[in-house]
């Protein structure tokens, strides 16, 4: 009984709009953003590094260069804070971490698009 009423409450806090995406695809993340009294949407766009977690803790890695210094920003999928994610392009990789982009610069951290899928 407990394990229902759990599930229940998962279920609840799901979000439906949430489009299929997987590592290296690149994303574009509307991030609601509140200071003091206002609140306004910030968009957060990368690469997804990894994918992990399931149901309600399901969370997604993005990773971003900004004035030459590489951005991480780990996001729970399904947080009200999320307005939206639009995925951009889809990449063409062959692992599910892409931990090495890290230690890639220039035109070697590029992430080849995917031809269709």
């Amino acid at each position: 009984m407990p394990i229902d009423i759990l599930a229940a409450v998962n279920r609840e806090g799901l979000k439906d709009n949430v489009p299929e995406f997987k590592s290296g695809d690149s994303l574009r993340i509307h991030v609601r953003v509140i200071e003091g009294e206002k609140e306004r949407i910030q968009i957060f766009e990368g690469d997804v590094i990894q994918r992990k977690g399931a149901g309600v803790s399901e969370t997604v890695t993005v990773r971003r260069v900004a004035s030459g210094v590489g951005v991480e920003r780990i996001f729970p999928i399904h947080s009200p804070r999320i307005a939206q994610i639009e995925r951009i392009r889809r990449g063409r990789v062959r692992r599910a971490r892409l931990n090495y982009l890290k230690s890639l610069r220039g035109k070697a951290a590029r992430i080849a698009e995917a031809d269709g899928r």
